[in-house]
């Protein structure tokens, strides 16, 4: 046998290795792929019942705020009405004691210029009956 016949031989086995080899690893590579595409679709069957109930809250806050919405605008208009009042009553109180004080200090002035007008009189009355 010559020496080509031999390379030709181990290239065969070499090339047969290779085969079986590269055949070993595709089959673990495929394994991998598997296990990866069963995590996956373990994971969608997880979070499909997560993405459900999602959806559900979310739509029970969206009710949820809708019902509230009223009750909050119901308290708003008392509120504001309670406070027009508040502010009617304290706009009558002013003109009440604004009127009342100007009228009281009125009165008051009057009264005691019509004192000093006596007090005067009855100095002058005095100082010439004397």
């Amino acid at each position: 046998m010559d020496t080509v016949s031999i390379f030709t031989i181990l290239l065969l086995i070499a090339a047969t290795c290779l085969c079986v080899a590269l055949i070993f690893y595709l089959k673990r590579i495929t394994k991998s792929f598997e296990e990866m595409k069963n995590n996956f679709n373990r994971l969608s069957e997880q979070i499909e019942p997560l993405i459900i109930s999602t959806t559900e809250l979310s739509e029970k806050f969206g009710r949820l705020s809708e019902d509230l919405n009223e009750p909050v605008q119901t308290a708003k208009k008392i509120m504001y009405t309670v406070k027009g009042r508040v502010d009617t009553i304290l706009e009558l109180e002013e003109k009440l004691r604004g009127g009342f004080e100007g009228s009281v200090s009125g009165l008051i002035k009057n009264l005691s210029a019509l004192a000093n007008g006596v007090n005067t009189f009855w100095n002058t009355f005095r100082k010439n009956s004397r």
